[in-house]
């Protein structure tokens, strides 16, 4: 039976182009959350690295682009 209903078509539409929406909004929070989890894992490795002496303040800008990385991705959530 087709459906001669013009606002239950659009309803219908407008249901998986929301749907759409929200699993791409899933899709994108699972990856900042992955990514994150690489950043705060740099960031450990970081701060263990420079804590033996293998680091010297004079590389502190990777520290610090991490760090705003890790700050973006959380601006992003908000």
């Amino acid at each position: 039976m087709k459906n001669t209903n013009e606002y239950s078509c659009f309803g219908n539409k407008e249901n998986v182009l929301l749907q759409h929406e929200i699993e791409t909004m899933e899709n994108i929070m699972e990856s900042k959350s992955k990514y994150r989890k690489i950043i705060h894992a740099g960031i450990a490795r970081w701060v263990k690295d420079f804590q033996e002496g293998r680091i010297e303040i004079k590389t502190v800008d990777d520290l610090k682009k991490l760090i705003e990385i890790d700050l973006d991705l959380q601006r992003d959530d908000v």
